[in-house]
């Protein structure tokens, strides 16, 4: 396993007031050349999880327990010194808004010369030369021209394509894209997206793609992992999370897919899940499983303890007490 996420726990406590658990025990992995999809309502984990993977969870928020375990070493004990050398080398991270992760007062050739030459001892007229190379690669017009302007004086496809630039100049093993394609129209995204892949491909870099758009989970990644309340309650391959849906909770999700097949109106809406996700805040984080408000399976001894993640087929777990031996004995 190239990358892996054992037991990760990530809270907030600012001071005088009680701890945020936004993370809660997420543990998945990664393999070279692999594409994950981690998806989930807003709030549910999926970026406090990406940036405790390169420690850049910011006080008052920090990890309390676990590991992240890279090529067997754990990022998580390393010093912040050697943290600079994997960030943008070994991991590279692409954010949802490349107009707030790009430096506005720096050119982009600039911004890309500056990642490279961070992590290899090159000169600045080679490192200008991989950095006019990547922009062809990603395919921006006059690469010449982008190399001297601004980010303001791109489109936010071309800036998103800086990013990825940005993100592949050092061949890292790792990429974590977080939502990269919001707010792109559909023919961007979809270039965007092909453009990660194919340089996946190339590669053989491994993705870490969040996002809460499940057609895009279902067309481009390999494994699913659905997150909810801090946890992730489900993982399994793209095929089989979306042909048999175990959690409830991602049986909500993949029916309030629009279906083209099917008229919408207001006798036949789309299904919704009632309520929203519980504070995860010290003394209100709930004492069993947290979706047990919004289920319409809920039982009784889902309130009374936290269920633990369960095999329920190959590569394919749950977190959902429907499923535990006693549950199955009981029906």
């Amino acid at each position: 396993m190239l990358l892996e996420v054992e037991n990760l726990f990530v809270e907030f406590a600012p001071r005088g007031e009680p701890a945020t658990h936004a993370v809660r025990g997420v543990s998945f992995g990664l393999q070279k050349g692999e594409t994950l999809g981690l998806v989930g309502e807003s709030g549910s984990g999926k970026s406090v999880t990406a940036l405790s993977i390169l420690r850049l969870i910011v006080p008052p928020g920090k990890v309390s327990q676990g590991r992240v375990m890279l090529d067997g070493q754990d990022l998580l004990a390393l010093s912040e010194a050697e943290m600079r050398g994997v960030r943008g080398g070994r991991i590279a991270i692409v954010f949802q808004d490349p107009m707030t992760a790009l430096n506005p007062v720096l050119t982009v050739g600039t911004q890309i010369v500056e990642t490279i030459r961070a992590h290899r001892n090159i000169s600045l007229k080679e490192a200008r030369d991989e950095a006019l190379g990547w922009l062809e690669r990603v395919h921006i017009p006059m690469p010449e021209r982008r190399l001297r302007q601004y980010p303001y004086e791109l489109s936010g496809g071309m800036r998103q394509r800086v990013m990825l630039a940005i993100a592949f100049c050092c061949r890292p093993e790792v990429l974590i894209a977080d939502e990269p394609t919001t707010a792109l129209d559909v023919t961007v995204q979809a270039q965007v997206l092909d453009l990660m892949d194919e340089m996946r491909e190339e590669l053989g870099t491994a993705v870490l793609l969040i996002t809460h758009d499940l057609s895009i989970v279902a067309e481009r990644a390999d494994r699913v992992a659905v997150m909810y309340a801090g946890q992730v309650v489900e993982e399994a391959p793209a095929g089989t999370l979306f042909a048999e849906p175990k959690h409830p909770y991602t049986q909500a999700l993949l029916a309030s897919l629009p279906n083209v097949w099917q008229e919408r109106d207001e006798a036949n809406p789309l299904p919704a899940l009632p309520g929203r996700p519980p504070r995860l805040v010290e003394g209100s984080i709930p004492s069993g499983c947290a979706f047990t408000p919004r289920c319409a399976q809920a039982t009784a001894i889902c309130s009374q303890k936290p269920p633990a993640l369960i095999s329920v087929g190959a590569e394919h777990t749950t977190r959902c007490v429907l499923y535990s031996r006693e549950s199955i004995l009981r029906k």
